[in-house]
């Protein structure tokens, strides 16, 4: 737990009260490697110089939003981030989650909220790897690689985001067979993964991006309806 709060953590929230709301809590929780921007600009900028662990966003900025935001990061990190928003619209939520979010929390919340869910997406990601080597697998031109979290197809590398990777893992170490939605859902979201089924289906099609040939008509990842997902490898 010690490694986890000596991360760096990035806030971005054009609310000067908000932000060091935010940063206060946060050290008393025992982080202290906080970094803070009011703008889109300046988040970026911050990436590049700092390199945070995990960032948490605020939808609404004044030179943009956090949507666009997380866009511009994806181009040159693939740290996690948290949403937080006002508007917790549930197409907002996908939306923010269909980009590469690994969570989003509507305004208000509570601190413990925040605590938790954050604390939560550091140890599933920065978690020390246990000993066994996660294997690689070739998928008909794509080699998947678990370890280093990217497919390549001979030409062209694809990082795998933290709940692709964990919701691959967790179909390989099961494939061939069912995996129910239930069961990837808690696998990505720990216990607390009821109403996680539509954010899986959104995570479920950007993998299919990474790993078919023709992701509207998928090979590998299928669909079994009514229960989950069958990852489908041949020769293992």
């Amino acid at each position: 737990m010690n490694d986890i709060k000596n991360k760096k953590l990035l806030i971005v929230d054009d609310e000067h009260e908000i932000r060091n709301m935010i940063d206060s809590f946060l050290r008393k929780e025992g982080f202290m490697r906080i970094y803070k921007a009011s703008n889109c600009a300046e988040a970026l900028e911050a990436c590049r110089s700092v390199k945070p662990d995990i960032a948490i966003l605020d939808v609404m900025l004044p030179d943009g939003d956090g949507f666009s935001l997380l866009s511009s990061l994806r181009q040159i990190s693939n740290m996690p981030v948290l949403f937080l928003s006002a508007r917790g619209e549930d197409e907002d939520r996908l939306l923010g989650l269909g980009l590469g979010a690994d969570d989003y929390i509507a305004k208000p919340f509570l601190p413990r909220e925040l605590i938790l869910r954050l604390t939560a997406i550091l140890r599933r990601v920065y978690s020390p790897p246990k000993q066994e080597q996660r294997p690689a697998f070739q998928l008909g031109d794509r080699t998947i690689n678990l370890e280093g979290g990217i497919v390549g197809d001979g030409t062209t590398e694809y990082p795998l985001i933290a709940k692709e990777l964990i919701l691959l893992l967790k179909l390989y170490e099961n494939r061939n067979r069912i995996v129910t939605s239930d069961a990837l859902c808690q696998a990505a979201w720990g216990d607390d993964y009821y109403g996680y089924q539509n954010t899986l289906m959104v995570h479920i099609r950007r993998i299919r991006e990474k790993i078919e040939a023709n992701p509207s008509s998928p090979e590998y990842l299928l669909t079994i309806r009514g229960l989950g997902y069958k990852l489908m490898v041949q020769g293992v």
